[in-house]
């Protein structure tokens, strides 16, 4: 009995089990593995639309920060014509206070006449009444004499002569109030006149800078080395001169050749009254220099605009229109250290302006 029953027990097979319970795990797990397979999937979608709009972002940020520049630098160059039309505003203002004190002191020796005629007035009312007790005192006594009248008469003369000076001295202030009253009002034309042709001038100038820069712009657009910064054009000196040297080359003649029959045509257009003038700007990168012929930075950037202002001089411009300055290695334009920032910064600038 004992037996049968386990026999009975170890027929039972427990195989099936086991293996509905592996099969149910493995697809457990194969589910698990499919939805990290597609969450990374996402992910990985995810963070490269991310780097992509990041790297947009940026490349935007740069052409931004570009554009910010190029205006700071039109905003630095506006700025410096603004003080140069400020100078010739405060030198209207010295005109104009110059004025006003020639007609202060006018009116001054005006009041200086109105109070002699006014005492002059005093005077002759004094006489007048010594006279009137005189004639009084004599009627009363009856005993005027001979020499007496002729006191008398000579009192009255001197009293008419008075009273006709007095009448030409009020003639004379009236007349002088009037003209004083006609320079007030012509020193206020004056200075409207001023401001007015001032800004006249300006804006002609302007119209003159635009119409030089456009052609200029059109003429060597060609030339990548060439750059526009605000109102001046900045060519590299290895476009003009040789490492260390402020000898032009062939190329740099040929160049400046171009800005000078651009420039004697726009010359002739500018009217003889426009104080205008074409600055030449020498700039070197921050490697000193130490030779003979340049002991300096200074030196070598004075000599670079020296030499572009006599070989446009040799061209027909005028000497008396063109100035040379050498900035040395102050005033850079790009900062840093590396071979393009250097490159940039070794420039000649050339800009159009009024004095």
């Amino acid at each position: 009995m004992i037996g049968s029953r386990r026999r009975t027990r170890s027929s039972i097979n427990v195989w099936p089990g086991y293996v509905d319970a592996l099969s149910a795990l493995l697809m457990l797990i194969i589910f698990m593995l499919l939805i990290y397979v597609v969450s990374q999937l996402y992910l990985s979608q995810t963070l490269s639309d991310r780097d992509s709009e990041l790297a947009r972002l940026n490349s935007r940020l740069q052409e931004i920060s570009r554009l910010l520049g190029l205006e700071q630098e039109e905003t630095a160059a506006l700025e410096n014509e603004m003080a140069a039309v400020q100078n010739r505003f405060s030198e209207s203002l010295a005109l104009n206070d110059t004025l006003r004190e020639e007609l202060e002191e006018e009116k001054a020796r005006r009041l200086e006449q109105q109070y002699n005629a006014e005492a002059q007035a005093l005077r002759v009312e004094d006489l007048g009444k010594a006279v009137a007790r005189a004639e009084s005192e004599l009627e009363d006594e009856e005993q005027l004499t001979a020499s007496q009248r002729a006191i008398i008469q000579q009192l009255s003369n001197q009293i008419a002569a008075l009273q006709d000076q007095l009448g030409r001295i009020t003639a004379a202030l009236r007349l002088q109030e009037d003209l004083t009253a006609e320079k007030e009002a012509e020193l206020e034309e004056v200075g409207k006149r001023l401001n007015t042709l001032l800004a006249e001038r300006v804006n002609e100038l302007e119209r003159y800078q635009s119409e030089f820069f456009a052609r200029l712009r059109d003429i060597l657009q060609d030339n990548e080395n060439i750059r526009i910064v605000g109102d001046r054009f900045l060519l590299p000196s290895e476009l003009l001169f040789a490492s260390g040297s402020a000898s032009l080359g062939q190329e740099g003649q040929q160049e400046l050749d171009k800005l000078a029959e651009v420039l004697l045509d726009v010359v002739d257009a500018i009217p003889e009254d426009i104080d205008w003038i074409l600055r030449i700007d020498g700039h070197t990168d921050r490697i000193p220099i130490n030779t003979e012929a340049f002991p300096s930075n200074w030196e070598l950037s004075t000599a670079r605009a020296v030499a572009v202002v006599r070989y446009l001089a040799s061209e027909g411009v005028p000497q008396n229109r063109m100035v040379a300055a050498g900035f040395g290695e102050f005033f850079p334009v790009a900062s840093g250290g590396s071979a393009e920032a250097l490159r940039q910064n070794r420039r000649i600038e050339i800009k159009l302006t009024d004095r």
